[in-house]
Parts: C-alpha cells; sequence; structure tokens
C-alpha cells in the first residue's frame, strides 16, 4: 500500500524521511526496502533513510531513550539499510520536518531521542544547533587508500570516525591521495568491528578546515554531521586546544575552540565548550513530499 514520505537535506546529506508517528505504519524497517528508497535511479534517493516515530510507540527507542526525556524517536538507516547510533546531518533535517508540521513547539529546545541517546536541538531561523554531547577520544589509529597510509585520530560522537589529517602539499581534489572514496579505505578492523567513517582534512586557515567523508553503510557523501564534530575535535587537540576548551577568552578564563569545517555540500559551525560539550550549527531543509509503494 502506498504510504507518505519526504526528501530533505542538510549541507547536501539528503535523506527520506518516512512518518510513522504511532509506530504502525512501517515495524521493523527491512534492509531491503530502506536501500530500495534510497536507490538514487529506481527509488527515491538519498544517504539514509529516517523513520520520525514517537519514542512511547517503538520498543527498540525505549531501549536507548526515556518517553519523559524526548517525545520524538529518530530511527535512522544508512542507505543499505543498516543502523546507525547516530546522524548529525539527519537529527537537523528531522528537527525541521518536527517544527513545519507543528510537532514541536517553537521557540523551545527540542529534544530528540537516538540510538546515541537525547540530542538537544534549538533553531533560530535558518540556523539550527544540535548539543551532540560529549565526544569519545581513543587515541590514534590508521587508515589508508591504496598504498598511502595516514595517521588518524579515534573519535567517537555516538558513532565511530577515524579522523585523517593530509601532509603538507596534499589537497582533497579527486586527483589526489585520497582519490574518489569509492571503495572504503582501509582501518583496523579489530579497533572498529562494526565500521567506521573515515574523515580525511585539509587546513585552510585559523579555525578553518576542509574535509571529505566515507561513510559506513552509504559510501562518500556530501557531507557528514557527526564527521565534521569528530573532526573539530581532532583538529582542536592537534591545536592544543582540547580538551574542551583550553583557550584563554581574554577574561582570565577558557574560551570554546570553534571550527569552520567545509564540506563538498556545505559548511558546518562547530564548537568545543568549556564544558566539553560539542555544538554543531548549521542549515537543514525539507524539499519535497509525496507517496510511495515501494
Amino acid at each position: 500500500m502506498p504510504y507518505p514520505f519526504l526528501k530533505g537535506h542538510g549541507t547536501e546529506n539528503d535523506f527520506v524521511l518516512l512518518p510513522d508517528h504511532d509506530g504502525t505504519l512501517h515495524g521493523d524497517l527491512d534492509p531491503a526496502r530502506v536501500a530500495r528508497l534510497c536507490d538514487r535511479r529506481a527509488g527515491i534517493g538519498g544517504d539514509g533513510v529516517l523513520r520520525v516515530v514517537r519514542t512511547a510507540a517503538y520498543a527498540a527507542a525505549r531501549e536507548h531513550v526515556d518517553p519523559a526525556e524526548a517525545e520524538w524517536f529518530m530511527d535512522y538507516r544508512n542507505s543499505d539499510g543498516s543502523l546507525s547510533e547516530m546522524c548529525g546531518n539527519g537529527v537537523r533535517v528531522f528537527a525541521r520536518h518536527l517544527l513545519e508540521e507543528g510537532l514541536v513547539d517553537p521557540g523551545r529546545p527540542i529534544p530528540v531521542g537516538t540510538r546515541a541517546g537525547v540530542k538537544v536541538i534549538e533553531v533560530e531561523g535558518d540556523r539550527i544547533t544540535v548539543d551532540m554531547g560529549r565526544p569519545g577520544l581513543h587515541g590514534a589509529t590508521e587508515v589508508a587508500v591504496g598504498a598511502t597510509r595516514w595517521p588518524a585520530a579515534h573519535v567517537d560522537m555516538g558513532n565511530p570516525h577515524a579522523v585523517a589529517f593530509l601532509s603538507a602539499g596534499q589537497t582533497l581534489a579527486a586527483d589526489g591521495p585520497v582519490g574518489s572514496l569509492t571503495a572504503e579505505p582501509a582501518y583496523d578492523r579489530a579497533v572498529y568491528p562494526h565500521g567506521v567513517n573515515v574523515e580525511f582534512v585539509e587546513r585552510r586557515g585559523p579555525g578553518h578546515v576542509a574535509m571529505r567523508v566515507h561513510e559506513r553503510g552509504s559510501g562518500e557523501t556530501r557531507s557528514c554531521g557527526t564527521g565534521a564534530c569528530a573532526v573539530a575535535v581532532a583538529v582542536a587537540l592537534a591545536d592544543g586546544r582540547g580538551p574542551g576548551a583550553a583557550v584563554d577568552d581574554g577574561a582570565g578564563g577558557a574560551g570554546p575552540a570553534t571550527y569552520r569545517v567545509d564540506l563538498p555540500g556545505g559548511t558546518l559551525e562547530i564548537t568545543w565548550t568549556a564544558e566539553d560539550r560539542v555544538l554543531m550549527s548549521g542549515p537543514a531543509v525539507v524539499v519535497a513530499r509525496g507517496t510511495t509503494a515501494l
């Protein structure tokens, strides 16, 4: 039977949204259906699927979130149908949808449940800011593309990331050492038994970096919100600005470490606060709606 869908994106990281408020429409989403919805030629097209469901109505959501803390739960699946704990761009699109449909109070913080816990979101015009929580710092690892290897920082933002810095003179261009990122970069399977998002970082200036990402379960995407957060944390540590914000604010205290992160699909602003919270700010839009029988 046909069912409703919406399409949205955050810095061109795009998603199919499935409204299933009472948890009665989709059951446990079949990976094959998710893959068909995300197919860019035979489906709607997207980097993943966001099911919009009330926490109280979905048993799997209640394993991660108390319904009293967050009415709404983002049931996120990668484009291959696999589960993911968190999606930074996706949660902004999710919040935009809740606001546009009148499902939350405008002007108030929006708590959204995820498999990585509750994320609190604030919306001011086109700018959506998400408190992504405290980063997990797990030391150094290594990634490789072909014969080229880089040391990488292991950062957890509710999902795992390996952040590699390009050497001086290397660029993110497709004809550079990173290549097309069509194939998954090599990484230590013992460190990441469930896969990892791999980010490659090029410095552009003080407080300014660019990145490309290969997301587990989706391949290279135009943007990755949790990846941008992991990159900003890794850059801050490399700059001697962590943990949290070990930078004098001019008044004798510690100020936040803020970075502009350029991605192929747009720009995000990431702040690592003195309270050890990572704040991600950027746009999100819903661009279409319809029905499908996929």
